[in-house]
């Protein structure tokens, strides 16, 4: 059989010496058998079985037909010939992450699926301090806040975790990264990344995948947006709540009534000054003024963050004078102790998250991560 009738193109993988042709979504891709059985289990396995007499060929040689998209197939090729490298943290790696983590688990490609979920594990990451240098990373000189920059967008990745059971590791931070967006944009979806498109079967013998345009014909999957389920969207906005509620707790727990260090230097005006300091703090959480300004008000960590760099600042204005500026006036000892307050809240958020956000049994996979 010469030419079967669903190959409508050739892609641009296509090497003159290759040895076996892939067929997926009617797109061709010409490579080397040997290439495919060294890394691939499945593809050693299928090549040890007997082949049919009258098995399809395409330019007279065999062919494999893959219920996978063209896009996805080219991006598994591409890092199985070329390597896959990722220098730093960049949202736009993830279509190439999701098609070849995707592909790589199907086929068991061992060192593949290692990259992508190493590269994962640092946008999504398993413990606060590597969060803290997540968020770190991605504020700008300037100042400005920009997650969607460095990593994907969280409901994409919940998607994929969804679809691949080894990647629920990622869960609770995408979790948490999305519970921050209003409740709006968590119903809305997030846009899936544009496919790759193929040259019609009238074009050049071979051809690049690109970016489509609304008059080329399109091989694969559509962008339409990726929308959370039911019950996931349900969990976001449930451990949204939660968090809210923590921030609620750690004020009445922690300023509404601050404990005064024992060893307060004000103690001879009954600490006066330092239960204005922490009442001042309290105002400003409750006016969430850093959180709304960053577009992070409903994020407890940087909340909390923030309420800790309260402690150092000495840009307020004074209360006699408000052209002179000054620091809060907090002894050294209550500034101390409320230092460990803040740290230790912080860390029950992050141990919380997994509850917050109906992920069950999160706590013995994330030591088994950590322990790898």
């Amino acid at each position: 059989m010469e030419t079967p009738p669903d190959v409508v193109s050739q892609s641009d993988i296509w090497f003159e010496d290759g040895n076996i042709i892939l067929i997926a979504g009617g797109v061709a891709f010409k490579v080397h058998r040997g290439q495919l059985e060294r890394h691939s289990e499945i593809f050693r396995d299928l090549f040890s079985l007997p082949q049919p007499v009258d098995q399809p060929t395409y330019q007279g040689f065999p062919t494999v037909e893959l219920y996978d998209t063209p896009s996805d197939i080219t991006f598994l090729l591409r890092a199985l010939y070329d390597g896959l490298y990722f220098y730093k943290p960049y949202a736009n790696d993830w279509q190439a992450i999701e098609a070849v983590l995707r592909l790589s688990s199907k086929y068991f490609i061992e060192h593949l699926r290692h990259r992508c979920l190493s590269r994962l594990a640092v946008d999504w990451p398993l413990t606060l301090d590597k969060w803290e240098a997540r968020e770190r990373d991605a504020v700008d000189e300037k100042g400005k806040y920009s997650p969607r920059e460095l990593a994907p967008h969280p409901i994409l990745v919940i998607s994929l975790a969804r679809e691949i059971d080894h990647l629920a590791f990622v869960l609770p931070s995408a979790f948490y990264d999305l519970s921050r967006y209003g409740p709006k944009k968590i119903v809305s979806g997030a846009s899936a990344p544009i496919p790759l498109t193929f040259d019609s079967p009238n074009s050049s013998p071979t051809c690049s995948p690109t970016l489509p345009t609304p008059d080329s014909p399109t091989f694969g999957s559509s962008n339409d947006p990726v929308h959370l389920s039911h019950q996931d969207a349900i969990n976001v906005l449930a451990g949204r709540e939660q968090g809210q509620r923590f921030m609620i707790s750690f004020i009445e727990k922690s300023l509404v009534d601050p404990p005064i260090s024992l060893r307060c230097m004000n103690q001879e005006f009954q600490s006066q000054a330092c239960r204005a300091a922490f009442y001042f703090i309290m105002l400003n959480i409750l006016r969430s003024i850093n959180g709304i300004a960053f577009g992070r008000d409903a994020d407890p960590l940087f909340t909390l963050n923030q309420t800790e760099d309260m402690l150092d600042r000495t840009d307020y204005a004074d209360a006699t004078d408000p052209k002179v500026l000054c620091s809060l006036n907090i002894c050294a000892a209550c500034k101390a102790d409320f230092r460990i307050v803040i740290r230790t809240a912080r860390q029950d958020v992050w141990k919380s998250i997994p509850s917050w956000f109906g992920l069950p049994g999160y706590g013995e996979l994330r030591k088994h991560m950590e322990d790898r």
